[in-house]
C-alpha cells in the first residue's frame, strides 16, 4: 500500500474572501400550516458551520495544512460563532469587523435530510480595501499559495493589487471567480469556474471542441497558467497553454448535496500545490475530494484520512502486506471512520484449517484485522532449528490472500509488544486454552482501555504436527 498524501502539514495557505456563516435548523414536518400552504417544521436541533471563504479555510485545516483567513464580518454574535469555530480547528483569522452591518448568514430549514427553505441575511460590506491589503501583506511571506474566494459580497475590491503582492513574493494565486468580468483575475495562477460561470462569460459551448477553444482564448487573454472548469456530473477539465487538456470524470458514488463542493475543489488544489504537487496530481486529489464531499449534507469538509482512503481505493491498496509506516496510516484512517481494530500475531509457518478458522473468528471481533507475523530469526528462536519452513515474505503473502485479513505486518522481536504499544489496537486476540492475562501484551492493552480476548482453536490442527507427519513419511 502506498502512502500517497502530500505533506499537507508543510503547506501553509492564505485564504482571502467573503466569509459567511451557514446556519441549519433541523426538525420534523408532519403537517401543513393552517395559515399558508407550507410545511410546519418543528425545530429540534440547530447547527452552525463556516461558509464561503471560511468553508474553504475549514477544508484546508481538515486536510492538516496550516491556514490563515482574511475577511470581513459584522460586529455581532454570528461573527463570534464563526471565529470560535474556526479557531477551534486551528484556522488563524484576521477579520475586519464592521459595526452596523450583519455578518453574512445563510439560514436553512431542514427536514428529513431535505432543504425546505433558505433565508439570507446580508448586505454588501463597506470594506476598507487598503486595510485588507495591508493584512494580506503582513502574512503573505509565511504562505505558499493564496486563494481568492470570491462570492461577490464586497470583501474583494482590489484583486489586481492582491495578485501583484503575491507575484512579488512568488506566491501562487488560485481564484474562485464570480460575476462575468473575469479580467479582475488577470495574472492568476489558476481560476476554477464551474461550467455555468464559465459559459456566462464566454457563451454557451455546443461541444467539447468549442469549450476547449474558448478556454484557450481565456487562458491567453487573462494570462493564466491554468484554467480548471468544474462540470458537475461531467467531472472537471484542466486547460493549460501548450499542454493537452486533462479531463477527469466525476467520482461521486451518490450525490447528496453539492453545497460547498467548489470550496472543496479549490481548497484541495491549493493545499496540494502548496505541498509541492503538480497541477495534474492536485486536480486528481481535488476530484476525489469533491466526490466525497457531495455525499455529505450541507457545507462539509473531508479529512486527510478520508482522502487517503479514497486514494487507496483507487490504487486497489486498501488491504495487504504493509510496512510499519503504512500500517500506522491505515490504522489512523480506520479510526477516523469509527472502525474497531483487531490485532493478533503468530508464526503461521504452514497455513492450515485451524489458522483460517481462528483468523475468521478474530475478524468477527471488530472491523479491521491486523495479523503480525514473526520474522524468520524469531521463528527459529521460538520453534528451533529447521523452522520456519516458509520465509516471512511467503507467509505474509498467503495470509494477505485470506478474506478475513486486512493488513499483514512483520516483526523481528520474539513478541509483538512494541507493535501493540505503537498501534494501540482496540482488541487484542489470541488463540489457546489459557487466560487473557497470560496473553503477551495484555497489560499494555488494558492500560489504554482496550480489550483482550482468547479464541478457541480447531482441534488436531497444528503446524508442528503437520511437519512431523511429513518428516515421518
Amino acid at each position: 500500500m502506498k502512502s500517497p498524501l502530500p505533506a499537507f502539514a508543510q503547506a501553509p495557505v492564505l485564504v482571502v474572501g467573503d466569509v459567511m456563516l451557514d446556519r441549519y435548523w433541523y426538525g420534523s414536518t408532519t403537517r401543513i400550516s393552517p395559515e399558508a400552504p407550507v410545511p410546519v417544521v418543528k425545530v429540534t436541533r440547530t447547527e452552525d458551520r463556516p461558509g464561503g471563504a471560511a468553508n474553504v479555510a475549514l477544508n484546508i485545516a481538515a486536510l492538516g495544512a496550516p491556514v490563515e483567513l482574511i475577511g470581513v464580518t459584522g460586529a455581532d454574535e454570528a461573527a463570534d460563532a464563526l471565529t470560535e469555530q474556526l479557531h477551534s480547528v486551528g484556522v488563524q483569522t484576521h477579520f475586519q469587523r464592521i459595526s452596523g452591518q450583519p455578518t453574512i448568514v445563510k439560514l436553512r430549514a431542514m427536514s428529513r435530510q431535505q432543504q425546505l427553505l433558505r433565508m439570507d441575511f446580508e448586505e454588501r460590506f463597506n470594506t476598507d480595501a487598503e486595510a485588507l491589503l495591508a493584512q494580506v501583506e503582513a502574512v503573505l511571506d509565511g504562505v505558499k499559495v493564496m486563494i481568492l474566494s470570491d462570492y461577490g459580497k464586497g470583501t474583494l475590491l482590489n484583486h489586481q493589487a492582491l495578485l501583484g503582492l503575491a507575484k512579488q513574493r512568488g506566491v501562487a494565486v488560485l481564484a474562485d471567480p464570480k460575476g462575468t468580468d473575469f479580467s479582475i483575475y488577470r495574472g492568476a495562477t489558476l481560476i476554477t469556474p464551474n461550467l455555468a460561470e464559465f459559459e456566462a462569460v464566454v457563451g454557451h459551448c455546443a461541444d467539447e471542441a468549442q469549450l476547449m477553444q474558448r478556454g484557450a482564448v481565456m487562458l491567453e487573454e487573462l494570462e493564466l497558467e491554468a484554467l480548471l472548469i468544474t462540470r458537475g456530473e461531467q467531472g472537471m477539465t484542466l486547460l493549460r497553454k501548450g499542454v493537452p487538456a486533462v479531463h477527469l470524470p466525476a467520482r461521486a458514488r451518490e450525490v447528496f448535496d453539492v453545497t460547498g463542493a467548489g470550496d472543496t475543489v479549490i481548497s484541495t488544489m491549493a493545499a496540494a500545490l502548496a505541498a509541492g504537487e503538480s497541477l495534474e496530481q492536485a486536480m486528481t486529489l481535488a476530484n476525489l475530494a469533491a466526490g466525497i464531499v457531495v455525499g455529505k449534507l450541507g457545507t462539509a469538509t473531508i479529512s486527510a484520512p478520508e482522502l487517503r482512503r479514497a486514494l487507496q481505493r483507487e490504487d486497489g491498496a486498501e488491504r495487504g502486506v504493509l510496512s510499519l509506516q503504512q500500517l500506522q496510516a491505515a490504522v489512523e484512517d480506520a479510526r477516523a471512520q469509527g472502525e474497531r481494530v483487531v490485532f493478533t500475531n503468530g508464526c503461521f509457518d504452514i497455513l492450515h484449517a485451524g489458522h483460517v478458522s481462528y483468523l475468521e473468528q478474530a475478524r468477527e471481533q471488530g472491523d479491521r484485522l491486523i495479523v503480525a507475523v514473526n520474522g524468520d530469526a524469531s521463528v527459529t528462536r521460538l520453534k528451533g532449528p529447521g523452522r520456519p519452513i516458509n520465509s516471512v515474505d511467503r507467509r505474509m503473502a498467503v495470509l494477505a490472500g485470506l478474506g478475513a485479513v486486512d493488513w499483514v505486518v512483520s516483526f523481528s522481536e520474539d513478541t509483538p509488544e512494541s507493535l501493540i504499544t505503537l498501534l494501540k489496537p482496540d482488541i487484542l486476540v489470541k488463540g489457546g486454552d489459557y487466560g487473557v492475562d497470560q496473553v503477551v501484551g495484555a497489560e499494555l492493552v488494558y492500560a489504554y482501555g482496550g480489550e483482550v480476548r482468547v479464541l478457541g482453536l480447531v482441534e488436531n490442527s497444528s503446524t508442528t504436527a503437520i511437519v512431523e507427519k511429513i518428516r515421518s513419511k
